[in-house]
């Protein structure tokens, strides 16, 4: 009889163990609205191939290099923007009007930057539009485009100004002053969900 107890109390000690060890275990796994599943893959693959169509579309367009050009000489930057790029919103260009519509309006937040070389070789970056810190689960595009030495800057109504590249006073510099190549320059955007 002693020995038929002492099973049974051994069976309840390694029962609770047992129930213990799940009840920790479930604790420390913690299941949020962000936690990676097939449905936030699904999103994630989703927003990629939404960010690089509107890139590839405004890329043929002519609305990406428009707002690439965007720039104003006297402040040295894009024009109405902050140091750090268009902080509240797009920019307010026929691209920043693609990029409020399809991101923007459906509660998705995205960040646009300039990526290129300077004189001395090295890459530099440059916020076009800066919304915040992207999620964990943010997907990036990223479109290069060539700038030619003909390339107008655009005045603050988009209008094409007087002033091409070669006599500009731009961010990016003239990679060859003999050709009419400017420069190719990289833009990534960045989308997450608000």
């Amino acid at each position: 009889m002693d020995r038929g107890q002492a099973h049974t109390l051994e069976a309840i000690t390694a029962a609770m163990i047992l129930v213990s060890s799940l009840v920790f275990a479930l604790q420390v796994t913690a299941v949020t609205p962000l936690t990676g599943s097939t449905s936030s893959q699904h999103i994630e693959n989703q927003q990629a191939a939404v960010a690089e169509g509107v890139l590839a579309t405004a890329d043929e367009n002519g609305t990406l290099a428009s707002t690439l050009l965007y720039w104003n000489e006297s402040a040295g930057g894009w024009h109405g923007a902050t140091p750090d790029g268009y902080v509240r919103g797009p920019p307010p260009t026929a691209f920043g009007d693609m990029l409020e519509e399809t991101f923007l309006e459906r509660g998705i937040a995205f960040d646009l930057t300039l990526y290129y070389i300077d004189d001395s070789g090295e890459r530099q970056r440059d916020p076009i539009v800066d919304l915040g810190e992207p999620s964990d689960h943010a997907s990036t595009e990223r479109r290069l485009v060539t700038l030619s030495d003909g390339d107008r800057l655009r005045n603050p109504d988009e209008s094409l100004s007087d002033t091409t590249l070669e006599n500009a006073s731009y961010l990016v510099q003239d990679r060859d002053p003999e050709q009419t190549l400017y420069s190719v320059v990289e833009v990534e955007l960045v989308v997450w969900r608000m």
